[in-house]
């Protein structure tokens, strides 16, 4: 899941469970009943979150008709020590009570009339969503990440809320680790930091944490009133978006009155913009990475934080600069090693759109697919072109229009979305995010998170890197479909020389 801006990460500070609540559960009336012991309405978060999909998430639900298209962010925790497993549980069952989201399952509008709802799912079983394991010997990260890469691969069962979390036990030296499966119509990156900090403590022997009060899920509708909900719901989005295009008309006035021409060209470079989103693509430009399928492997390592910044600061650069141009040079060695050389292939990195006030569930993003160059030039001047690249995306009048074009695509037949969502997305070389992670300490049921890795989907591409910035290290996580690569561990080896050239930046006089 997930996914970030272009610009430089900034970090999320871990804080205590209580303060994560405040900021996420809004305030009800001082009533007794249904209040937690902070003395917040634990039933009022249910306000925060919208009981139809957005566009955005509706999109991803929808398009998993096509499974190589299936969106399901995985990450893996390790942790110094095995968690207390009833605390643990606790821990999660009570974030079920705060975030309606871990609690509710998707449920198609009759007739489809309006965007899929958010139903509470009157069976749930939190045993079911989350369990324990021994890994196999040698009880190794790599036994997590084979682990973690069947999840990957495994659809969710839509019948239940779309979530699993794995505790992985019997690591070497009394390591666990926590494997945390989500799909993308739930939250993006960002998203899923705020979710993971409702479990997570600043110690390892906390003082003791607040226990959500019970929220009493509202009855299922009929067929009729779920639709026309659905379309009430579908109405607000377009209302919202008229207000929105009012509010800007003055403005727009008066400078077509300085400049009559403006109004033209601004509409021509909409429509570029737009058309540059949404183009079909044939096929890859990767002359190896072609073909694609539904195995995945999963691989990481990690990079010093403090290294990467000193390397962007070196060239003039932003940490994200020298993440892509680490990238980039990775993926030239790796076609050189194939002994089929390129100039440049196409990446899709998503663009965050998320405010501070936004809760974490829904998607708040925009994907930006553009072409990369990667042939082998000095790395500081290609962090500095890269760099500049991903800027003048951000820029693109089509980032504000990520909504309007999902609600344009869901509103086709499945069939046809499907169909263009695959042109656009099957012929993307590579998937390439980065995720503001935790800068202090996090203990979860009293084991220290010592690493956090993101495996956010390929979702059409030949896999997807992801860099989560934990404490002092930058944790890459590397999601390939093993038909486009069945060389995995090349392509993990030629990602880290890339890095490597671009650290050595930092470390000239």
């Amino acid at each position: 899941m997930a996914h970030t801006g272009t610009t430089a990460l900034s970090f999320c500070h871990c804080r205590p469970h209580d303060e994560v609540v405040n900021t996420l559960v809004q305030r009800g009336p001082a009533d007794k009943v249904g209040q937690d012991v902070s003395g917040h309405d634990a039933a009022a978060s249910t306000q925060r979150f919208a009981s139809h999909l957005s566009a955005s998430d509706a999109l991803m639900w929808s398009m998993e008709k096509d499974p190589c298209l299936r969106s399901t962010i995985v990450a893996v925790s390790l942790l110094d020590r095995s968690p207390d497993w009833v605390r643990l549980r606790l821990r999660i069952a009570d974030a079920c009570e705060v975030i309606p989201r871990l609690r509710q399952r998707v449920v198609a509008t009759p007739l489809h009339l309006g965007p899929p709802r958010w139903q509470f799912d009157e069976y749930f079983d939190i045993d079911y969503h989350v369990r324990r394991i021994v890994a196999s010997e040698p009880g190794d990260l790599r036994a997590v990440l084979d682990i973690a890469g069947v999840m990957a691969m495994t659809a969710f069962d839509k019948d239940r809320p779309l979530w699993e979390f794995v505790l992985v036990e019997g690591l070497t030296d009394g390591h666990a680790a926590f494997i945390q499966k989500i799909h993308h119509s739930i939250t993006d990156g960002v998203g899923g930091v705020k979710l993971a900090k409702l479990i997570l403590d600043e110690k390892r022997k906390p003082n003791g944490h607040i226990t959500a009060a019970h929220t009493v899920d509202p009855p299922h509708t009929s067929g009729l009133m779920s639709a026309a909900e659905s379309m009430a719901a579908e109405v607000r989005a377009a209302a919202i978006a008229s207000v929105h295009s009012a509010q800007a008309l003055p403005g727009i006035a008066a400078r077509a009155m300085t400049n009559p021409a403006w109004p033209l060209t601004a509409i021509t470079r909409e429509l570029h913009s737009l058309g540059k989103l949404l183009a079909p693509v044939s096929k890859p430009l990767s002359p190896i990475m072609i073909h694609r399928g539904l195995s995945r492997r999963l691989d990481s390592f990690d990079v010093p934080l403090d290294s990467l910044l000193a390397a962007a600061h070196a060239s003039g650069s932003t940490l994200n600069d020298a993440y892509l141009a680490s990238v980039a040079g990775g993926m030239h060695r790796y076609h050189e090693r194939h002994d089929a050389p390129v100039d440049s292939l196409r990446v899709t990195m998503p663009i965050n759109l998320r405010r501070p006030d936004d809760p974490p569930g829904s998607n708040r993003f925009t994907p930006a697919r553009f072409t990369l160059p990667v042939s082998s030039i000095d790395a500081a001047d290609r962090m500095r072109q890269l760099g500049q690249l991903a800027r003048n995306w951000r820029k693109e009048p089509s980032v504000k229009r990520t909504d309007s074009v999902a609600r344009f695509l869901n509103a086709l037949p499945a069939v046809a979305a499907t169909t263009i969502l695959g042109s656009m997305l099957k012929a993307i070389d590579f998937v390439a995010t980065n995720v503001p992670g935790l800068k202090q300490r996090a203990y979860l049921a009293g084991a220290e998170v010592v690493r956090e890795y993101a495996f956010a989907p390929p979702t059409g591409a030949a896999f997807s890197v992801a860099l989560m910035s934990h404490g002092s290290h930058c944790c890459i996580g590397i999601n390939a479909d093993t038909s486009a690569v069945p060389d995995p561990e090349v392509l993990t080896a030629c990602l880290r020389e890339g890095f490597d050239e671009v650290l050595a930046v930092g470390r000239k006089p």
